[in-house]
């Protein structure tokens, strides 16, 4: 199961992580891993084509863990466009991927 870890201080969004395999099918065949890979990814690459340095990431073997460094309304309105899209993916695949 994919499981999305999201951190929240005062209001704003500070770190996610995102561990495991979701295990729908085969690795390469699970499209429930592509689909959150392709949320996060294209998110992470919009954020920092409108700002550098907004966040970081750090990629493993374990998943990815995003780190938020700018308050800005841009950088938090993607993540929270992020995070509805992973729970909307979990709403269909609950067994799944999981947001918390």
């Amino acid at each position: 199961m994919i499981k999305v870890e999201v951190k929240k201080e005062k209001g704003k969004y500070t770190g996610v992580k995102i561990l495991g395999h979701a295990m729908y099918d085969d690795y390469g065949k699970d499209i429930v891993c592509s689909a959150a890979s392709s949320i996060v990814t294209t998110t992470v690459n919009g954020i920092l084509s409108l700002k550098k340095g907004s966040l970081s990431y750090m990629i493993s073997k374990q998943g990815m863990n995003i780190k938020v460094l700018s308050d800005d309304n841009n950088t938090q309105i993607l993540i929270q466009n992020m995070i509805s899209l992973l729970k909307e993916l979990e709403k269909n695949y609950k067994d799944n991927i999981q947001v918390k």
